[in-house]
């Protein structure tokens, strides 16, 4: 229906609304894992994860199994995890240390760390073949695209497309802002990840990112309770940290529009530009001494007042700088996503920001929490409802404005901050890396 249909495929993104077949078919996700993750930077994880020689990361990403390896220099390399032999995968763990070489557990062909052919047993019966000459005898295959921005490892799975600076752009400020936020500029990702399959399309989760009109229906519950409980203390009386984080949840729409959007090329976004939920933390004096200290007063407090509710570079990665948490999509069916909830500590920083991190994964992102048990249930009720006969279309009209708005790739504008333009631009960043190369007329 849709393979090799490039014109097909785009008429499913309109200027004001999708297609639900975004959501519901599985012959659109096959072709994601075939052409749109290959022609887009992907997020495949932190350079703290491996921090020793030998250590390693296995990743599914498209389909496709690969494997982030730290080298005996100090680098990193990312590489398919397959033996050049046979296929099998030479490592199954999610993580490891492999020592100075990979040995596949087959027929122990072994690997340097970069990959490169180490031994084979019986060398002499290949003695006079065709080995050295075929793809099996140059060792393992590396990722044709990779990228470590500030220990950000990303990947892209084609040899052709865009470069990671260009993809990216702006949106790498988001990182900074991150990553900065350390006095020493180092991240470790700690405290585990929190998982979370939702039986859901893994687009439907992406823009309810940048959805702040939802929040004050969806999550009205655990607003109540905690507006309840928080009643009768004056409005200046310290917040207990789990109050802190989920107050700013019942903000009304008023709040939510006035602190601002940025739309970004090719998908990404900055939502909360002027203020946003984490605006209100209470401040660490001696923190913001160390920050000043580090970057000068002007960087630190550029640095320490800017709090977007979320940054999202397209199509993995959501990032919150203050609190130092990221979340990952990683896409397994047309209707089943693994939502990834990371959190950072901050070399040089008091202990209370990677504590805040963890508050946050905890009270936002677990499925157990009061706030994603309300997000689950309606993106598993929407992948539901969308079978529903009488109107294919996903309704994307809020503040569409014909014009510089109606089609093309945008230029980086800024928006208020209940716009759909912020989920119409993931869309279109959609239509064009998913047909990018596909047939003729791509």
């Amino acid at each position: 229906m849709y393979r090799e249909q490039p014109e097909r495929i785009r008429a499913l993104v309109q200027e004001d609304r999708v297609h639900r077949d975004l959501y519901l078919s599985q012959e659109l996700f096959e072709l994601e894992q075939e052409h749109f993750f290959a022609n887009t930077w992907t997020y495949l994880g932190h350079a703290s994860q491996v921090p020793n020689a030998g250590d390693y990361l296995t990743q599914d990403i498209a389909g496709r199994p690969l494997m982030m390896v730290r080298q005996a220099d100090g680098g990193i390399r990312v590489m398919f995890n397959r033996c050049a032999h046979k296929g099998s995968q030479l490592v199954s763990d999610s993580c490891g240390n492999t020592g100075k070489f990979f040995r596949c557990p087959y027929h122990a062909w072994s690997y340097k760390l970069d990959g490169s052919p180490l031994a084979v047993p019986i060398k002499a019966g290949y003695e006079g073949t065709r080995l050295k000459e075929c793809e099996s005898g140059q060792g393992l295959s590396a990722v044709p695209g990779v990228a470590v921005y500030r220990d950000f490892v990303f990947v892209r799975l084609s040899s052709q497309g865009r470069s990671f600076e260009d993809y990216f752009g702006e949106a790498l400020q988001s990182i900074d802002n991150l990553v900065d936020r350390s006095p020493v500029g180092k991240l470790t990702l700690a405290g585990g990840a929190m998982r979370n399959i939702i039986h859901c399309n893994w687009k439907m989760y992406l823009e309810n990112i940048n959805d702040t009109v939802h929040p004050l229906s969806t999550h009205e519950s655990a607003t109540r309770a905690a507006n309840a409980l928080w009643a009768d203390k004056a409005p200046d009386a310290p917040k207990p940290m789990a109050m802190e984080q989920i107050l700013p949840f019942g903000a009304g729409y008023e709040f939510f529009d006035n602190m601002g959007g940025r739309v970004l090329p090719h998908g990404h976004s900055v939502l909360g530009t002027r203020f946003s939920i984490h605006s209100s933390y209470a401040r660490l004096g001696d923190y913001e001494d160390a920050m000043r200290a580090a970057h000068g007063e002007e960087k630190a407090t550029q640095i320490l007042t800017r709090s977007p509710q979320n940054s999202v570079l397209f199509p993995s990665l959501s990032v919150k700088g203050s609190p130092q948490a990221i979340r990952v999509i990683r896409p397994l069916a047309a209707n089943r996503t693994l939502v990834e909830a990371w959190a950072f500590r901050a070399e040089g920083a008091p202990e209370l920001l990677f504590e805040r991190a963890l508050s946050y994964n905890r009270l936002v992102f677990s499925p157990m929490s009061v706030v994603a048990h309300d997000d689950v249930h309606l993106f598993e009720s929407m992948q539901k409802g969308l079978k529903a006969e009488g109107n294919e279309w996903i309704s994307l009209h809020r503040d569409h404005r014909p014009g510089p708005d109606g089609a093309g790739e945008l230029a980086p504008q800024d928006v208020n901050g209940t716009s759909e333009l912020l989920m119409r631009n993931q869309f279109r960043a959609w239509a064009d890396f998913m047909t990018l190369r596909m047939g003729a007329t791509a």
